[in-house]
Protein backbone atom coordinates (compact mmCIF):
# COMPACT_ATOMS: atom_id res chain seq x y z
CA UNK A 1 0.00 0.00 0.00
CA UNK A 2 1.63 3.33 -1.00
CA UNK A 3 2.27 5.84 1.71
CA UNK A 4 0.70 9.29 1.71
CA UNK A 5 2.91 11.85 0.02
CA UNK A 6 3.71 14.50 2.63
CA UNK A 7 7.20 16.06 2.74
CA UNK A 8 9.68 15.22 -0.01
CA UNK A 9 13.42 15.19 0.53
CA UNK A 10 15.59 15.57 -2.56
CA UNK A 11 19.29 14.68 -2.38
CA UNK A 12 21.82 15.00 -5.18
CA UNK A 13 25.37 13.72 -4.65
CA UNK A 14 27.78 15.39 -7.05
CA UNK A 15 31.53 15.19 -7.42
CA UNK A 16 32.02 18.34 -5.34
CA UNK A 17 28.87 18.99 -3.31
CA UNK A 18 25.95 17.04 -1.88
CA UNK A 19 22.77 19.13 -2.10
CA UNK A 20 19.57 18.55 -0.15
CA UNK A 21 16.15 20.22 -0.34
CA UNK A 22 12.90 19.72 1.57
CA UNK A 23 9.63 20.31 -0.28
CA UNK A 24 6.08 20.35 1.05
CA UNK A 25 3.13 18.43 -0.40
CA UNK A 26 2.44 21.16 -2.97
CA UNK A 27 6.10 21.35 -4.01
CA UNK A 28 6.99 24.52 -2.10
CA UNK A 29 10.61 24.78 -0.94
CA UNK A 30 10.88 24.62 2.86
CA UNK A 31 14.65 24.38 3.22
CA UNK A 32 17.85 23.77 1.29
CA UNK A 33 21.44 22.92 2.22
CA UNK A 34 24.83 22.03 0.78
CA UNK A 35 27.69 19.93 2.13
CA UNK A 36 30.97 18.78 0.62
CA UNK A 37 30.79 15.31 -0.94
CA UNK A 38 32.97 12.87 0.99
CA UNK A 39 34.83 9.74 -0.20
CA UNK A 40 32.70 7.48 2.00
CA UNK A 41 29.44 9.00 0.63
CA UNK A 42 27.60 8.52 3.93
CA UNK A 43 29.29 11.40 5.77
CA UNK A 44 28.46 13.94 3.07
CA UNK A 45 24.83 12.80 2.94
CA UNK A 46 24.49 12.96 6.74
CA UNK A 47 25.91 16.49 6.85
CA UNK A 48 23.53 17.67 4.13
CA UNK A 49 20.61 15.99 5.93
CA UNK A 50 21.51 17.63 9.23
CA UNK A 51 21.72 21.07 7.66
CA UNK A 52 18.47 20.85 5.71
CA UNK A 53 16.54 19.42 8.68
CA UNK A 54 17.98 22.07 10.99
CA UNK A 55 16.77 24.80 8.63
CA UNK A 56 13.10 23.94 9.21
CA UNK A 57 10.87 23.17 12.15
CA UNK A 58 9.03 20.46 10.28
CA UNK A 59 8.98 17.03 11.94
CA UNK A 60 11.22 14.51 10.25
CA UNK A 61 8.42 11.98 10.76
CA UNK A 62 6.58 13.79 7.94
CA UNK A 63 9.34 12.96 5.45
CA UNK A 64 7.78 10.02 3.64
CA UNK A 65 9.67 10.08 0.34
CA UNK A 66 13.35 10.55 -0.46
CA UNK A 67 14.42 11.18 -4.07
CA UNK A 68 18.11 10.50 -4.62
CA UNK A 69 20.43 11.43 -7.47
CA UNK A 70 24.07 10.40 -7.73
CA UNK A 71 27.04 10.50 -10.11
CA UNK A 72 28.66 7.37 -8.65
CA UNK A 73 27.86 5.12 -11.62
CA UNK A 74 29.29 7.66 -14.05
CA UNK A 75 32.44 8.13 -11.98
CA UNK A 76 32.95 4.37 -11.57
CA UNK A 77 33.06 3.91 -15.35
CA UNK A 78 35.26 6.93 -15.98
CA UNK A 79 37.70 6.02 -13.19
CA UNK A 80 37.55 2.22 -13.74
CA UNK A 81 36.84 1.71 -10.04
CA UNK A 82 34.61 -0.72 -8.11
CA UNK A 83 33.36 -2.44 -11.27
CA UNK A 84 32.30 -6.08 -11.07
CA UNK A 85 33.68 -8.92 -13.18
CA UNK A 86 31.10 -9.98 -15.75
CA UNK A 87 30.51 -12.99 -17.99
CA UNK A 88 29.48 -11.59 -21.38
CA UNK A 89 27.03 -13.74 -23.34
CA UNK A 90 25.73 -12.95 -26.83
CA UNK A 91 22.91 -15.04 -28.27
CA UNK A 92 23.62 -14.53 -31.95
CA UNK A 93 25.63 -17.36 -33.44
CA UNK A 94 26.48 -17.95 -36.16
CA UNK A 95 25.08 -14.68 -37.57
CA UNK A 96 27.24 -12.34 -35.47
CA UNK A 97 30.61 -14.11 -35.41
CA UNK A 98 32.23 -11.38 -37.50
CA UNK A 99 32.33 -8.90 -34.59
CA UNK A 100 33.25 -10.14 -31.14
CA UNK A 101 31.58 -8.87 -27.94
CA UNK A 102 33.09 -5.70 -26.44
CA UNK A 103 34.54 -4.72 -29.79
CA UNK A 104 35.93 -1.19 -29.55
CA UNK A 105 36.18 -1.14 -25.75
CA UNK A 106 39.29 0.51 -24.28
CA UNK A 107 41.68 -2.25 -23.26
CA UNK A 108 41.85 -1.17 -19.62
CA UNK A 109 38.06 -1.13 -19.21
CA UNK A 110 37.60 -4.48 -20.94
CA UNK A 111 40.30 -6.06 -18.74
CA UNK A 112 38.66 -4.59 -15.64
CA UNK A 113 35.13 -5.80 -16.46
CA UNK A 114 35.20 -8.92 -18.64
CA UNK A 115 35.73 -12.32 -17.04
CA UNK A 116 35.04 -14.02 -20.38
CA UNK A 117 33.01 -13.58 -23.55
CA UNK A 118 31.06 -16.06 -25.66
CA UNK A 119 28.76 -16.10 -28.69
CA UNK A 120 26.29 -19.01 -28.66
CA UNK A 121 23.66 -19.92 -31.21
CA UNK A 122 20.36 -18.11 -30.77
CA UNK A 123 18.63 -14.80 -31.36
CA UNK A 124 15.58 -13.63 -33.27
CA UNK A 125 14.65 -12.00 -36.54
CA UNK A 126 12.98 -8.57 -36.46
CA UNK A 127 9.56 -10.25 -36.45
CA UNK A 128 10.36 -12.59 -33.54
CA UNK A 129 11.19 -15.74 -35.52
CA UNK A 130 14.26 -17.68 -34.35
CA UNK A 131 17.51 -17.18 -36.24
CA UNK A 132 18.79 -20.37 -34.61
CA UNK A 133 17.57 -22.42 -31.64
CA UNK A 134 19.23 -21.43 -28.37
CA UNK A 135 22.27 -23.65 -27.69
CA UNK A 136 21.72 -24.37 -24.01
CA UNK A 137 24.59 -26.84 -23.83
CA UNK A 138 27.21 -24.42 -25.20
CA UNK A 139 25.97 -21.75 -22.80
CA UNK A 140 26.19 -24.14 -19.85
CA UNK A 141 29.78 -25.14 -20.74
CA UNK A 142 30.87 -21.49 -20.99
CA UNK A 143 29.29 -20.52 -17.68
CA UNK A 144 30.65 -23.58 -15.87
CA UNK A 145 34.18 -22.62 -16.95
CA UNK A 146 33.79 -19.28 -15.14
CA UNK A 147 32.16 -20.56 -11.94
CA UNK A 148 33.59 -18.74 -8.94
CA UNK A 149 35.21 -16.04 -11.10
CA UNK A 150 32.22 -13.88 -12.02
CA UNK A 151 29.98 -11.55 -10.02
CA UNK A 152 27.43 -10.95 -12.74
CA UNK A 153 26.27 -12.06 -16.19
CA UNK A 154 25.26 -9.86 -19.12
CA UNK A 155 23.03 -11.50 -21.75
CA UNK A 156 22.33 -9.91 -25.14
CA UNK A 157 20.26 -11.49 -27.90
CA UNK A 158 19.80 -10.35 -31.48
CA UNK A 159 16.53 -8.38 -31.72
CA UNK A 160 15.77 -8.94 -28.04
CA UNK A 161 13.66 -5.78 -28.10
CA UNK A 162 11.25 -7.70 -30.36
CA UNK A 163 11.40 -11.10 -28.64
CA UNK A 164 12.97 -11.62 -25.21
CA UNK A 165 12.34 -15.38 -25.20
CA UNK A 166 15.96 -16.46 -25.70
CA UNK A 167 17.29 -14.02 -23.09
CA UNK A 168 14.79 -15.26 -20.52
CA UNK A 169 15.67 -18.89 -21.25
CA UNK A 170 19.38 -18.08 -21.04
CA UNK A 171 18.81 -16.47 -17.64
CA UNK A 172 17.34 -19.76 -16.42
CA UNK A 173 20.47 -21.56 -17.60
CA UNK A 174 22.63 -19.04 -15.72
CA UNK A 175 20.74 -19.62 -12.47
CA UNK A 176 20.87 -23.39 -12.78
CA UNK A 177 24.61 -23.29 -13.54
CA UNK A 178 25.91 -20.48 -11.30
CA UNK A 179 23.20 -20.33 -8.64
CA UNK A 180 20.13 -18.21 -7.98
CA UNK A 181 22.11 -15.44 -6.26
CA UNK A 182 24.04 -14.39 -9.37
CA UNK A 183 22.93 -11.00 -10.73
CA UNK A 184 21.85 -11.08 -14.37
CA UNK A 185 21.43 -8.15 -16.77
CA UNK A 186 19.20 -8.70 -19.81
CA UNK A 187 19.56 -6.40 -22.80
CA UNK A 188 15.85 -6.15 -23.65
CA UNK A 189 15.31 -4.40 -20.30
CA UNK A 190 18.09 -1.84 -20.85
CA UNK A 191 18.95 -0.86 -24.41
CA UNK A 192 17.10 -0.32 -27.66
CA UNK A 193 17.63 -1.35 -31.28
CA UNK A 194 21.30 -1.76 -32.22
CA UNK A 195 23.05 -4.95 -31.13
CA UNK A 196 26.57 -3.76 -30.24
CA UNK A 197 25.51 -0.60 -28.42
CA UNK A 198 22.79 -2.49 -26.52
CA UNK A 199 25.31 -5.16 -25.59
CA UNK A 200 27.71 -2.52 -24.29
CA UNK A 201 25.02 -0.93 -22.14
CA UNK A 202 24.04 -4.33 -20.73
CA UNK A 203 27.62 -5.21 -19.79
CA UNK A 204 28.05 -1.82 -18.12
CA UNK A 205 24.87 -2.40 -16.16
CA UNK A 206 26.14 -5.76 -14.89
CA UNK A 207 29.47 -4.21 -13.95
CA UNK A 208 27.83 -1.40 -11.96
CA UNK A 209 25.63 -3.47 -9.65
CA UNK A 210 28.27 -3.42 -6.91
CA UNK A 211 28.47 0.37 -7.05
CA UNK A 212 24.74 0.84 -6.58
CA UNK A 213 24.69 -1.65 -3.69
CA UNK A 214 27.35 0.45 -1.94
CA UNK A 215 25.52 3.72 -2.58
CA UNK A 216 22.19 2.23 -1.47
CA UNK A 217 23.75 0.98 1.75
CA UNK A 218 25.27 4.42 2.41
CA UNK A 219 21.93 6.15 1.84
CA UNK A 220 20.03 3.70 4.04
CA UNK A 221 22.63 4.13 6.79
CA UNK A 222 22.40 7.93 6.58
CA UNK A 223 18.60 7.92 6.72
CA UNK A 224 18.50 5.43 9.60
CA UNK A 225 21.03 7.46 11.59
CA UNK A 226 18.67 10.43 11.42
CA UNK A 227 15.55 8.35 12.11
CA UNK A 228 14.06 8.97 8.66
CA UNK A 229 11.66 6.20 7.68
CA UNK A 230 10.93 6.96 4.05
CA UNK A 231 10.42 5.30 0.68
CA UNK A 232 13.50 5.81 -1.49
CA UNK A 233 13.46 6.58 -5.21
CA UNK A 234 16.47 7.08 -7.48
CA UNK A 235 16.67 9.70 -10.21
CA UNK A 236 17.31 8.29 -13.67
CA UNK A 237 18.73 9.85 -16.77
CA UNK A 238 15.45 10.82 -18.45
CA UNK A 239 14.51 13.20 -15.63
CA UNK A 240 12.13 10.78 -13.91
CA UNK A 241 12.29 8.42 -10.92
CA UNK A 242 12.63 4.71 -10.37
CA UNK A 243 12.12 2.73 -7.20
CA UNK A 244 15.19 1.69 -5.22
CA UNK A 245 14.67 -1.92 -6.28
CA UNK A 246 14.81 -0.85 -9.94
CA UNK A 247 17.97 1.18 -9.34
CA UNK A 248 19.66 -1.92 -7.93
CA UNK A 249 18.68 -3.87 -11.06
CA UNK A 250 19.43 -1.08 -13.55
CA UNK A 251 22.26 1.10 -12.17
CA UNK A 252 23.29 2.12 -15.69
CA UNK A 253 20.10 4.22 -15.89
CA UNK A 254 21.51 6.57 -13.22
CA UNK A 255 24.32 7.65 -15.57
CA UNK A 256 23.52 11.20 -16.65
CA UNK A 257 20.88 11.68 -13.95
CA UNK A 258 22.64 14.74 -12.49
CA UNK A 259 22.22 16.96 -15.58
CA UNK A 260 18.71 15.54 -16.11
CA UNK A 261 17.78 16.56 -12.56
CA UNK A 262 19.08 20.07 -13.17
CA UNK A 263 17.06 20.39 -16.39
CA UNK A 264 13.89 19.25 -14.61
CA UNK A 265 14.66 21.59 -11.72
CA UNK A 266 15.12 24.48 -14.16
CA UNK A 267 11.70 23.80 -15.66
CA UNK A 268 10.08 23.67 -12.22
CA UNK A 269 11.72 26.84 -10.93
CA UNK A 270 10.83 28.93 -14.00
CA UNK A 271 7.63 27.36 -15.30
CA UNK A 272 9.23 27.26 -18.77
CA UNK A 273 8.73 23.97 -20.64
CA UNK A 274 10.91 24.58 -23.70
CA UNK A 275 14.33 26.19 -23.35
CA UNK A 276 18.07 25.66 -23.28
CA UNK A 277 19.45 24.89 -19.82
CA UNK A 278 23.00 25.61 -18.70
CA UNK A 279 24.11 23.87 -15.50
CA UNK A 280 27.41 25.24 -14.19
CA UNK A 281 29.17 23.38 -11.41
CA UNK A 282 32.59 23.58 -9.84
CA UNK A 283 34.42 21.59 -12.49
CA UNK A 284 32.14 21.30 -15.53
CA UNK A 285 29.22 22.80 -17.41
CA UNK A 286 26.41 20.82 -19.03
CA UNK A 287 24.27 22.39 -21.75
CA UNK A 288 21.02 20.59 -22.50
CA UNK A 289 17.57 21.15 -23.94
CA UNK A 290 14.26 21.29 -22.11
CA UNK A 291 11.53 19.88 -24.36
CA UNK A 292 7.95 19.74 -23.10
CA UNK A 293 9.19 19.90 -19.52
CA UNK A 294 11.66 17.01 -19.82
CA UNK A 295 15.29 16.67 -20.97
CA UNK A 296 15.57 16.07 -24.68
CA UNK A 297 16.99 12.60 -25.21
CA UNK A 298 19.92 11.94 -27.48
CA UNK A 299 18.92 10.29 -30.75
CA UNK A 300 22.47 9.08 -31.44
CA UNK A 301 24.60 6.50 -29.61
CA UNK A 302 26.29 8.04 -26.58
CA UNK A 303 29.86 7.35 -25.54
CA UNK A 304 30.43 6.59 -21.86
CA UNK A 305 33.98 5.99 -20.71
CA UNK A 306 35.06 5.44 -24.31
CA UNK A 307 32.34 2.94 -25.36
CA UNK A 308 29.23 3.41 -27.49
CA UNK A 309 25.86 2.73 -25.88
CA UNK A 310 22.26 3.18 -26.99
CA UNK A 311 20.22 3.37 -23.81
CA UNK A 312 18.37 6.60 -23.16
CA UNK A 313 20.59 9.57 -22.24
CA UNK A 314 19.95 13.31 -22.15
CA UNK A 315 21.23 15.19 -25.19
CA UNK A 316 24.06 17.20 -23.68
CA UNK A 317 27.17 19.15 -24.57
CA UNK A 318 29.59 19.03 -21.64
CA UNK A 319 32.43 21.49 -21.13
CA UNK A 320 35.36 21.30 -18.72
CA UNK A 321 34.43 24.75 -17.38
CA UNK A 322 33.28 25.51 -13.86
CA UNK A 323 33.63 27.95 -11.03
CA UNK A 324 36.81 26.24 -9.91
CA UNK A 325 38.45 25.92 -13.34
CA UNK A 326 42.09 26.93 -13.09
CA UNK A 327 43.42 29.73 -15.31
CA UNK A 328 47.03 29.60 -16.52
CA UNK A 329 49.29 31.18 -19.13
CA UNK A 330 50.68 28.80 -21.75
CA UNK A 331 54.27 28.84 -23.01
CA UNK A 332 53.04 30.66 -26.10
CA UNK A 333 51.56 33.47 -24.02
CA UNK A 334 47.95 32.38 -24.46
CA UNK A 335 45.42 31.79 -21.72
CA UNK A 336 44.56 28.23 -20.70
CA UNK A 337 41.31 27.47 -18.85
CA UNK A 338 40.82 24.05 -17.22
CA UNK A 339 40.31 21.17 -17.39
CA UNK A 340 42.00 21.21 -13.97
CA UNK A 341 39.75 22.56 -11.23
CA UNK A 342 40.23 23.40 -7.56
CA UNK A 343 36.82 21.78 -6.98
CA UNK A 344 35.63 21.82 -3.37
CA UNK A 345 38.82 23.72 -2.38
CA UNK A 346 37.56 26.87 -4.13
CA UNK A 347 37.11 28.80 -0.88
CA UNK A 348 40.70 28.04 0.10
CA UNK A 349 42.54 28.42 -3.20
CA UNK A 350 40.75 31.08 -5.29
CA UNK A 351 42.16 34.63 -5.30
CA UNK A 352 38.96 36.21 -3.97
CA UNK A 353 39.12 33.95 -0.92
CA UNK A 354 42.77 34.73 -0.16
CA UNK A 355 44.29 31.86 -2.16
CA UNK A 356 46.91 31.97 -4.89
CA UNK A 357 45.17 30.14 -7.77
CA UNK A 358 43.36 32.15 -10.47
CA UNK A 359 39.99 30.59 -11.26
CA UNK A 360 36.96 31.42 -13.38
CA UNK A 361 35.19 32.54 -10.20
CA UNK A 362 37.91 35.17 -9.82
CA UNK A 363 37.33 36.19 -13.44
CA UNK A 364 33.57 36.53 -12.84
CA UNK A 365 34.16 38.66 -9.72
CA UNK A 366 36.67 40.89 -11.52
CA UNK A 367 34.13 41.43 -14.33
CA UNK A 368 31.39 42.40 -11.87
CA UNK A 369 29.25 39.32 -12.50
CA UNK A 370 29.58 38.11 -8.92
CA UNK A 371 30.36 39.55 -5.50
CA UNK A 372 31.84 36.83 -3.30
CA UNK A 373 34.82 36.52 -1.01
CA UNK A 374 36.87 39.68 -0.71
CA UNK A 375 35.40 41.18 -3.86
CA UNK A 376 36.90 42.49 -7.09
CA UNK A 377 39.83 44.16 -5.35
CA UNK A 378 41.28 40.75 -4.49
CA UNK A 379 41.10 39.65 -8.13
CA UNK A 380 42.24 42.86 -9.80
CA UNK A 381 45.65 43.14 -11.37
CA UNK A 382 45.71 39.64 -12.82
CA UNK A 383 45.90 40.04 -16.58
CA UNK A 384 44.74 36.49 -17.28
CA UNK A 385 41.21 36.88 -15.90
CA UNK A 386 39.64 39.00 -18.65
CA UNK A 387 40.85 36.89 -21.60
CA UNK A 388 39.91 33.70 -19.71
CA UNK A 389 36.33 34.89 -19.23
CA UNK A 390 36.07 35.90 -22.90
CA UNK A 391 37.25 32.43 -23.90
CA UNK A 392 34.73 30.79 -21.56
CA UNK A 393 31.89 32.93 -22.96
CA UNK A 394 32.81 31.92 -26.51
CA UNK A 395 32.96 28.22 -25.56
CA UNK A 396 29.54 28.46 -23.91
CA UNK A 397 28.00 30.23 -26.92
CA UNK A 398 29.37 27.49 -29.18
CA UNK A 399 27.88 24.78 -26.93
CA UNK A 400 24.48 26.50 -27.05
CA UNK A 401 24.65 26.62 -30.83
CA UNK A 402 25.47 22.88 -30.94
CA UNK A 403 22.39 21.79 -28.96
CA UNK A 404 19.93 23.97 -30.90
CA UNK A 405 17.92 22.44 -33.73
CA UNK A 406 17.30 25.75 -35.48
CA UNK A 407 18.87 29.19 -35.78
CA UNK A 408 16.06 30.83 -33.81
CA UNK A 409 17.00 32.28 -30.43
CA UNK A 410 15.72 30.27 -27.46
CA UNK A 411 15.18 31.14 -23.77
CA UNK A 412 18.19 30.24 -21.65
CA UNK A 413 17.85 29.04 -18.04
CA UNK A 414 21.01 29.17 -15.92
CA UNK A 415 21.34 26.95 -12.84
CA UNK A 416 24.09 25.46 -10.70
CA UNK A 417 26.44 26.87 -8.09
CA UNK A 418 28.79 28.29 -10.73
CA UNK A 419 26.11 30.03 -12.78
CA UNK A 420 27.55 33.48 -11.98
CA UNK A 421 29.99 32.74 -14.79
CA UNK A 422 27.25 33.08 -17.42
CA UNK A 423 26.74 36.62 -18.80
CA UNK A 424 23.32 38.25 -19.11
CA UNK A 425 23.51 38.10 -22.90
CA UNK A 426 24.73 35.28 -25.10
CA UNK A 427 24.45 34.63 -28.85
CA UNK A 428 21.58 32.25 -29.54
CA UNK A 429 19.71 33.12 -26.33
CA UNK A 430 16.58 35.28 -26.54
CA UNK A 431 16.72 36.01 -22.81
CA UNK A 432 18.53 34.65 -19.75
CA UNK A 433 16.59 33.37 -16.73
CA UNK A 434 18.24 33.03 -13.30
CA UNK A 435 15.56 31.53 -11.04
CA UNK A 436 15.56 31.65 -7.26
CA UNK A 437 17.28 28.63 -5.69
CA UNK A 438 19.25 28.03 -8.89
CA UNK A 439 22.12 26.64 -6.82
CA UNK A 440 20.12 23.53 -5.79
CA UNK A 441 18.18 22.97 -9.03
CA UNK A 442 19.58 19.44 -9.23
CA UNK A 443 18.17 18.39 -5.85
CA UNK A 444 14.87 20.14 -6.61
CA UNK A 445 14.70 18.31 -9.94
CA UNK A 446 15.07 15.01 -8.10
CA UNK A 447 12.47 15.94 -5.47
CA UNK A 448 9.75 16.93 -7.95
CA UNK A 449 10.46 14.25 -10.55
CA UNK A 450 7.71 12.06 -11.91
CA UNK A 451 7.76 8.30 -12.36
CA UNK A 452 8.02 7.08 -15.92
CA UNK A 453 7.71 4.01 -18.10
CA UNK A 454 9.10 3.60 -21.58
CA UNK A 455 8.91 1.21 -24.51
CA UNK A 456 11.24 1.24 -27.52
CA UNK A 457 10.78 -1.70 -29.85
CA UNK A 458 10.04 -2.80 -33.38
CA UNK A 459 6.40 -3.58 -34.14
CA UNK A 460 5.22 -5.73 -37.02
CA UNK A 461 2.16 -3.93 -38.34
CA UNK A 462 -0.57 -6.54 -37.90
CA UNK A 463 -4.21 -6.77 -38.91
CA UNK A 464 -5.14 -3.90 -36.60
CA UNK A 465 -2.91 -1.52 -38.53
CA UNK A 466 -1.06 1.56 -37.33
CA UNK A 467 -3.57 2.65 -34.68
CA UNK A 468 -3.54 -0.72 -32.93
CA UNK A 469 0.26 -0.67 -32.94
CA UNK A 470 0.40 2.80 -31.35
CA UNK A 471 -2.25 1.88 -28.80
CA UNK A 472 -0.20 -1.15 -27.78
CA UNK A 473 2.92 0.99 -27.36
CA UNK A 474 1.02 3.55 -25.28
CA UNK A 475 -0.46 0.80 -23.13
CA UNK A 476 2.92 -0.82 -22.49
CA UNK A 477 4.55 2.49 -21.53
CA UNK A 478 1.65 3.33 -19.20
CA UNK A 479 1.82 -0.11 -17.61
CA UNK A 480 5.56 0.29 -16.98
CA UNK A 481 5.00 3.71 -15.34
CA UNK A 482 2.27 2.42 -13.03
CA UNK A 483 4.38 -0.58 -12.08
CA UNK A 484 7.22 1.81 -11.19
CA UNK A 485 4.98 3.71 -8.75
CA UNK A 486 3.11 6.34 -10.77
CA UNK A 487 -0.45 7.33 -9.94
CA UNK A 488 -2.64 5.35 -12.41
CA UNK A 489 -5.14 8.25 -12.60
CA UNK A 490 -2.50 10.80 -13.63
CA UNK A 491 -0.24 8.99 -16.06
CA UNK A 492 0.14 10.71 -19.43
CA UNK A 493 1.97 9.87 -22.65
CA UNK A 494 4.70 12.53 -22.88
CA UNK A 495 6.54 11.17 -25.91
CA UNK A 496 5.50 9.13 -28.95
CA UNK A 497 7.70 8.61 -31.98
CA UNK A 498 7.39 6.39 -35.07
CA UNK A 499 10.37 5.39 -37.19
CA UNK A 500 9.41 3.29 -40.25
CA UNK A 501 12.02 0.66 -41.18
CA UNK A 502 11.86 0.69 -44.94
CA UNK A 503 14.73 -1.72 -45.56
CA UNK A 504 12.87 -4.76 -44.17
CA UNK A 505 10.89 -7.22 -46.30
CA UNK A 506 7.73 -6.93 -44.18
CA UNK A 507 6.23 -3.62 -43.02
CA UNK A 508 7.65 -2.78 -39.59
CA UNK A 509 7.93 0.34 -37.45
CA UNK A 510 10.15 1.23 -34.54
CA UNK A 511 7.98 2.94 -31.91
CA UNK A 512 9.22 4.86 -28.88
CA UNK A 513 6.64 5.77 -26.26
CA UNK A 514 7.14 7.25 -22.80
CA UNK A 515 4.51 7.70 -20.10
CA UNK A 516 5.01 9.74 -16.94
CA UNK A 517 2.98 10.66 -13.89
CA UNK A 518 3.35 11.86 -10.30
CA UNK A 519 4.04 9.42 -7.48
CA UNK A 520 1.02 7.54 -6.25
CA UNK A 521 0.26 9.39 -3.00
CA UNK A 522 -2.25 6.86 -1.77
Amino acid sequence: MPRALDLRLGIDVGGTNTDAVLLDREGGLLAKAKAATTPDVTTGIVRALDRVLAATEESRARVHHVMFGTTHATNAVLQRRKLRRVAVVRLGGPATYSIRPLFGWPDDLRECVSAGEAIVDGGSEFDGREIMPLDDEALTRFLASLAGEVEGVAITSVFASVSAEHELRAAEVVRSTLGSEIEISLSHEIGTVGLLERENATVLNAALTGVVHEVTAALESALASRELDALVFFAQNDGTLMAQEQAIRFPVLTIGSGPANSIRGAAYLTGIRDAIVVDVGGTSTDVGVLANGFPRESSAPVEIGGIRTNFRMPDLVSLALGGGSVIRATDGGRVSVGPESVGFELEQRALVFGGDTPTLTDAAVAAGRADVGRGSAAASGNGLLGPALEWADAALADAIDRVKLSRAARPLIVVGGGSVLVPDELPGASDVHRPDHFDVANAIGAAIAMVSGQVDRIFDIGPGGRQAMLDEARGLATEHAIRAGANPRSVEIVELEELPLAYLNNPAVRVRAKAAGPLDSG
